[in-house]
């Protein structure tokens, strides 16, 4: 099941639902797999039209597809993916105070990583591709789009939490897909993520993605026969464990994160030794579908740092403590 709301990140689920053609292929399907050519006979479309909402369902994560061999050809069999959607609609509830912040592609403060590869700035290349050693370029930091075949890129964050503030939970939220010679609609890839050396999860991205169409804002200049867009995905780390677009990759809880650090790393991977070794593209602002950088938003439980605002008036009023402490340096 899905649990969705006014996250941005899940606009492409609603945009996918508002549509009867698209209702209709989803009911088709919950019936069984079938392929486009199926699809298309049985609404008396066209198979490019039924592709173009095979697509638009696919980026929502509703249906999905696997490949098989039949009378001798190649099929694509599509087939619903989820049963249930959850909408939380806005209100006035009182909800955790969230801060947001942005970390570029180019970023980044560690990495490891292995050929294929490269960077591009919105405006050019970066370096050869292939070589490795352009990501210590010093043009880097304007990179709005990296990928490499395995390995894995870091990024470190200040921690904006204030000494009496708790974090309820964490989200992050990225534009990724595999990474292929050239473009791949078939073309799985394990990518992991690591938050202050806690492993998250894993999410095997389907595809290097742009053969059908150009990113929304990948630059014009940009070669149309490599990477032109991926998925936007929120990874959310609670209480309950770690969530990608609401589905459950694992039990890491916030709890474990070690959020009193001042600093946070956060660590995107392919690891040699994984199923699907397919390789990582990040997609940031001018690149992509979604023109957003990494995001980060903490959810703020102010239910704590209210009780202790209470207590530190209450010792005030009453003169039986001093001044109070001072706000730690680093925030």
């Amino acid at each position: 099941m899905v649990k969705a709301n006014g996250n941005k990140a899940f606009m492409p689920l609603y945009e996918a639902l508002a549509s009867e053609v698209r209702w209709k292929i989803m009911s088709l399907l919950a019936e069984g797999e079938l392929n486009v050519k199926d699809v298309a006979e049985k609404l008396k479309l066209s198979p490019s039209i039924v592709t173009l909402h095979i697509r638009k369902l696919e980026e929502a994560d509703l249906i999905g597809s696997r490949r098989t061999r039949k009378n001798g050809g190649t099929h694509k069999l599509c087939f619903l993916k989820q049963r249930k959607i959850e909408i939380e609609l806005p209100s006035r509830r009182e909800e955790p105070k969230i801060r947001e912040q942005s970390i570029a592609i180019g970023h980044y403060t560690a990495f490891d990583i292995y050929p294929t590869c490269g960077l591009g700035t919105p405006e050019k290349e970066i370096g050869v591709w292939d070589d490795p050693r352009y990501f210590l370029d010093p043009e880097r930091v304007q990179a709005a789009i990296l990928w490499f075949g395995h390995g894995f890129v870091e990024y470190k964050t200040p921690n904006y939490l204030l000494p009496n503030q708790q974090a309820a939970a964490i989200e992050i939220s990225v534009e990724l897909a595999s990474e292929a010679p050239g473009l791949r609609d078939d073309w799985p890839s394990d990518i992991g993520f690591v938050f202050n050396g806690i492993d998250l999860g894993t999410w095997t991205s389907p595809a290097d993605f742009g053969r059908a169409a150009r990113g929304k804002y990948t630059p014009s200049w940009w070669h149309r026969n490599v990477n032109q867009y991926g998925l936007l995905k929120t990874i959310r780390i609670d209480a309950e464990g770690t969530f990608i677009d609401g589905e459950r990759i694992s039990a890491s809880t916030i709890g474990e994160l070690r959020l009193d650090e001042p600093f946070w790393t956060l660590r995107f991977q392919v690891d040699e030794q994984s199923e699907n070794v397919g390789g990582l593209t990040l997609y940031g602002a001018g690149f992509g579908n979604h023109d957003q950088d990494i995001v980060i938003r903490v959810h703020i439980d102010d239910s704590q740092t209210e009780g202790e605002n209470e207590t530190n008036a209450n010792i005030s009023s009453s003169g039986s403590a001093g001044q109070k402490d001072r706000p730690d340096s680093r925030v």
